[in-house]
């Protein structure tokens, strides 16, 4: 398959690096204003694009569920006070967990563990070769492995998971940047690098594949074939084999995804798509298809690159191979004086559009807290903590939504035949019946696309 990537190059080099530059520039004049752009309101406010974000929502987050009481014998119990209660999300809202107990203080540490756990239920994290494996053959998987900045062990990781009840995932089995790569491992022999990259896999697989769930399998392979002199080489169709030693490797129960840029994926999506295409006709296991999503103020609110129309095209035309999608690295910039409303007007928009797409599958913030950050992407404040792991309004914004709006908690009686009926959000839930002072509890499931009968016998 001949793909078209020459052919767009140019034209998706200056877009990544227009997108790279304002990140970490002053906002633009039209920005200085506390007020939105009008341009960009209308956007957002189209009755066609605001009707297909609620109606996505009802239609792919929520499911109908009947609770239904029974006393001991059997018979069904009406006028019972039935309290239901949503614990947990289905959907993945979730952030990568780059600096869990590196923090300046235990202060800051805790305070970065209650923001974390307060909103999330997933987290990614930092497997790169270059810090996982400092010194051949000696890689940093236990707790007591030496300190790097914003790359904990993963035994450390997992461990924290587990005991918080975060679905982790593991970024990533292969990314191949000259910069992100162990000095010692093979930069311009392809087939040697090849040996020493499927000896890594297995050793990760050995120790992690009965303990994180999903996977990056591959990151940045478009922008590998665009900047080679970037990478360390790599023989033909190392993409395909890298799936298939991971498909090799990990269980069926573990979830391999590819994972792109923002402009290979929501410009390039043509490239993008067709290179997972290809990996499916051919039969090889990839299960998920990831975006990074680090963007400017301006290049959102200037209503040229990312408009909610684009993104739900996007969005359909790779949910249209049938895979679930991810949005996998999110960065929005808070620099300057309306820099905190203006991300947090930006992160409630683009999260309601994420949440309401069918394909979607989960949604992961980059960075927590500011100055957490990889090198100079501390200047755009691209966190949704501040410094002092304070919440910033985009982190207002979004527990009021993942734990206000779009959680169920509501009162019900049964009816003449036992039965209250209710529509929720999917997830996991807990339910409390009261019948003349007997009180009995449930834990429940409520999946997407599915109706669900709970009993209950008092």
């Amino acid at each position: 398959m001949t793909m078209r990537i020459e052919k767009t190059m140019g034209r998706h080099a200056a877009l990544w690096m227009m997108s790279a530059l304002l990140m970490v520039a002053m906002p633009c004049r039209f920005l200085a204003a506390a007020d939105l752009p009008e341009s960009y309101v209308g956007l957002w406010k189209d009755p066609a694009v605001a009707n297909r974000i609620t109606d996505g929502i009802e239609k792919n987050r929520k499911g109908d569920a009947a609770v239904c009481v029974i006393d001991e014998g059997g018979t069904p119990v009406p006028g019972a006070t039935v309290r239901v209660h949503h614990r947990t999300h289905d959907f993945l809202f979730g952030c990568n967990l780059f600096v869990l107990g590196q923090l300046a203080t235990p202060e800051l540490n805790q305070k970065y563990e209650r923001a974390f756990t307060n909103l999330f239920n997933f987290a990614t994290l930092p497997f790169y070769w270059r810090e996982l494996e400092p010194q051949q053959g000696r890689p940093r998987f236990t707790e007591d492995s030496p300190r790097i900045w914003r790359r904990p062990p993963p035994d450390q990781l997992v461990k924290w998971c587990k005991a918080n009840g975060i679905t982790p995932k593991g970024h990533a089995l292969m990314y191949v940047k000259n910069k992100f790569m162990p000095d010692w491992t093979a930069h311009s022999d392809g087939r040697l690098l090849q040996q020493q990259a499927a000896k890594h896999m297995a050793e990760i697989a050995q120790r992690y594949g009965r303990d994180i769930p999903i996977w990056d399998a591959v990151n940045e392979e478009i922008p590998r074939r665009l900047h080679f002199q970037e990478w360390h080489a790599v023989p033909d169709d190392f993409l395909a084999w890298c799936f298939q030693e991971a498909g090799r490797l990990f269980s069926k129960d573990v979830r391999l995804l590819i994972n792109d840029g923002q402009i290979q994926a929501h410009y390039n999506t043509y490239d993008y798509r067709s290179m997972v295409a290809d990996l499916l006709q051919r039969q090889i296991r990839v299960e998920g298809i990831g975006m990074q999503f680090h963007v400017s103020r301006g290049s959102v609110l200037s209503g040229d690159l990312y408009t909610p129309g684009r993104l739900q095209t996007v969005y359909g035309e790779l949910g249209g191979l049938g895979l679930p999608l991810y949005i996998t690295e999110i960065t929005v910039p808070a620099l300057g004086e309306d820099g905190p409303a203006q991300q947090a007007a930006i992160v409630e928009n683009q999260y309601r559009l994420w949440f309401s797409t069918a394909q979607m599958a989960g949604v992961t913030w980059w960075n927590l807290g500011d100055g957490t950050a990889f090198e100079n992407e501390n200047k755009a404040l691209g966190g949704l903590l501040d410094g002092d792991m304070n919440p910033k309004p985009a982190y207002r914004a979004l527990d009021r939504l993942i734990n206000h709006e779009w959680k169920t908690r509501i009162e019900l009686t049964t009816d003449a035949v036992g039965r209250a009926n209710f529509r929720g959000f999917c997830g996991e839930y807990e339910v409390s019946v009261d019948s003349g002072g007997k009180v009995v509890k449930g834990a429940f499931r409520l999946s997407k696309g599915a109706s669900a009968k709970w009993v209950i016998r008092l």
